[in-house]
Order: structure tokens, then sequence, then C-alpha cells
């Protein structure tokens, strides 16, 4: 997106006004992205229709849904969830998609990019049944964009779904996760020349041990010739929510058990993104996914080192317009921080110190007080008041009904 000029409320009307330009953009694996904040494979990106309204908004790119070789209907109704305070989402979706053949056609990237006047790159994303799969597909993509039929910036290849029966997901089981990477790097695709034929990444699930971390991030980074990104994290796996009323699962498909995603896996999240960031050579961008909401979660982000950030969740539940919204806080955030770009404040998390937690706990009392500790800039303050005093005298009138009633049975007053 274009630079965007703020102008804080509080001097618009005076005389002089201070302007600060905020600019979104940033490059993932080398393709230019109109803004940090685009969306992650999944919610709401099955079809052309739904991708466009992705293209419309502020979404730095457009990320499709992941793919298998053939059109897939997922698993069985309702295979999804939300929480009713909106802490945690689950599915258990199956991979639902029109197959790759749809993903990559000429009329589907159309239909989704439109004249695409900002030149926002479409990405495509794969998850296939099994490796052969998805040696498949990675063939069929270079076929589309070596022709020319196809404008393909750059691939998302899923390790953080199982791909075969009685195995673990790829990402966890690193003897095959080295054998994927092994079988892609030989493609023609990524050896035939001096540099891949396109940008690959590719999307991992939650790690929780260092040394998982260490030897995902040894293998990834033996690849790095072929790999440009790594995102992380997918959803936790083998979630349950049960339903207190009817005794039961509230996902239907595989007895219940779903991907964990939504605000609860946001300091997972931001572990992972940290933690990949300092591990991985540092040709390879990091994306961060997972619980992302808001202005400020994606700033945490960034913070930790995500070179973009992914929406999903919030995308799935909100809509669109997300990312209208988030990049708008993110925009306040830097003009308030005074960060004028993204690489101002990107993998710059700093240490815990004493100095800091004062400067927090200023800070923190400042926004308690601008809420509503005079009344004026808080509009919250106001109306729990009046909430409060209706429900003063609602009370004092039926105190005052039972009274009568109470002393009309003792024969003090008579009705």
């Amino acid at each position: 997106s274009q630079p965007h000029t703020i102008r804080p409320q509080h001097l618009l009307s005076t005389t002089t006004i201070t302007t600060m330009t905020v600019d979104l953009s940033t490059t993932l694996a080398g393709v230019p992205l109109t803004s940090v904040i685009y969306n992650a494979s999944g919610p709401r990106t099955g079809s052309s229709a739904a991708m466009a309204k992705i293209a419309a908004s502020e979404s730095g790119a457009v990320l499709a849904k992941s793919a298998t070789v053939g059109l897939q209907k997922g698993n069985d109704m309702p295979r999804t969830w939300h929480d009713d305070n909106g802490a945690a989402s689950l599915n258990s979706e199956g991979l639902p998609n029109n197959g790759i053949d749809y993903y990559i056609s000429p009329q589907t990237i159309q239909e989704t990019m439109g004249d695409n006047p900002n030149n926002k790159p479409y990405m495509v994303s794969i998850s296939g049944k099994s490796l052969a799969d998805n040696i498949e597909m990675l063939k069929k993509i270079s076929t589309v964009i070596q022709d020319g039929s196809a404008n393909i910036a750059a691939v998302e290849l899923n390790l953080a779904c199982p791909n075969i029966v009685g195995k673990p997901t790829i990402g966890y089981d690193f003897e095959q996760m080295e054998d994927v990477m092994k079988q892609v790097a030989s493609l023609p695709c990524f050896s035939g020349g001096e540099r891949p034929l396109f940008p690959l990444g590719v999307k991992l699930p939650p790690y929780f041990d260092r040394p998982h971390f260490e030897m995902a991030a040894a293998i990834l980074n033996k690849y790095k010739h072929i790999l440009s990104y790594a995102a992380g994290i997918n959803t936790i796996g083998n979630a349950l929510a049960v339903d207190y009323h009817a005794e039961m699962p509230s996902v239907r498909a595989k007895g219940g058990f779903a991907g964990l995603s939504g605000p609860a896996v946001k300091y997972t999240a931001l572990a992972n993104c940290k933690q990949m960031r300092e591990l991985l050579d540092d040709s390879i961008d990091v994306v961060g996914v997972g619980g992302v909401q808001s202005g400020e979660d994606a700033f945490e982000m960034i913070l930790c080192g995500a070179q973009a950030v992914q929406v999903g969740t919030c995308h799935w539940t909100e809509g669109p317009k997300c990312f209208d919204r988030i990049c708008d806080e993110l925009r306040q955030i830097m003009e308030k921080k005074g960060y004028t770009k993204v690489e101002d404040f990107r993998g710059k998390l700093k240490e815990w110190s004493k100095e800091g937690q004062a400067v927090s706990r200023n800070a923190r009392m400042a926004e308690k007080k601008a809420k509503g500790g005079d009344g004026k800039s808080g509009g919250d303050v106001p109306v729990k008041k009046g909430g409060n005093a209706n429900q003063s005298i609602l009370i004092a009138v039926l105190f005052a009904i039972i009274a009568i009633l109470l002393a009309d049975k003792f024969k003090i007053v008579s009705l």
C-alpha cells in the first residue's frame, strides 16, 4: 500500500499539524508486498470470489487455499467451532478445496486479482496427501509459470498436516521432513538453474521444545538454496471442545479432535516466530502466524522477527475487513512510537529490564487514565455509570414493592 500520512485527531483543529508518513510495505522472499499483513491459507480462500475480497482489502498479498491434487470436499459438518467469548476456535475441515488446477488457472487468478493496479502478489499453497502428490503439484505449478500463463509469485508447501497414514505430521517427523525437502530440492524447478524458478515457503506446525526447534531449523537451513521463507504456526493439533449441554464433542469429525487456533495460540506463535528467527539462516524469512487479531498482535509478531504476518482465524470470523482494521491499528501504533516503516522495529525485541518494566507500568497507567480517569476521553465510564444508576433505581423500586406487600400481609397497611 502507499505510505499513509497520519494526522493525530487532537491536532486537527490547530493551525500547525504534525504529520508522519507510515509505510507498511515489506518484501517476502524477495517479493514486494503492499502491506506486511496478509491472509493465511485456509479461511475464506476456497474460491476466486472469496479471494477477490482479500485482494480488494489492505492485505499485502493473496494466498490461496491449501490445494490437493484433485477436488476435495473435506470432513462432515460440523467441522468447526468458535468459543462464545472469541478466545479460541477449532477446525477439522479435512482440507476442502477445488484442486490444484483451479488455483493455478489463469481464469481463477484473473477473477481473484482483477486489474491489480498495485501489483499485489498471488501465492499458492499445496498440501498433498502424499509426497508424490506434492511433487506432482509442484511440477504443474512449474509448467504454468514457465509457459507464462499464470502469474504466481510464490508457493507455500504445507508441512504441518499429516501426509502418510500411521505417521506423524511431516514437521514433527524429522526423518520424513528431511526426505520431503531432499526430493523437492531435486526437482528441475529448483535444481535446473542458478536460482529457483519461484520462491518456496513452508508452513510449519507449532514446536514446544528447544531441541525440536533446533532440529527443524537445521533441516531447513540445509536447503536454504531453495527455501525462501518459513511460516509458523499452523493450528495446535488434537484440541477438544465439549458441548456441555449435549455431553458430546462440539466438532463431529475425528471424534471431536481438531486444530486449535485464535487468540489462545498467540503466545505459542510468538515464541515460534522468535525461536525460528534466531535459528534460521538470515536468507530464510520468517512469517508469523497464529492468534493475530489486532495491530498490537501484528506489532508484537514483527518485533519478534516476522518479515510478514498472516491472519487466519480473525479473517474467518470477521471477514476481509479485518485486514483494513489491523493495518490501521498497526499504523497508529507505529505513529505513536515514532516508527515510519516496519524495518524500524522488526526483530528488535529487547531483553527484560527493570527500566522497561517501569516504562510499561507508566504507559498502562496513562492509558487507563486516558480511557476514564477524567471522564472526558473515555466513553465507557459514563455509560457504565448510567447503567449503574438505572440498576439502582430498579432495585429501589423492587424493594418498595416488596415492603408494601409485606406490610399488607401483616396488616400494617391495607391495599
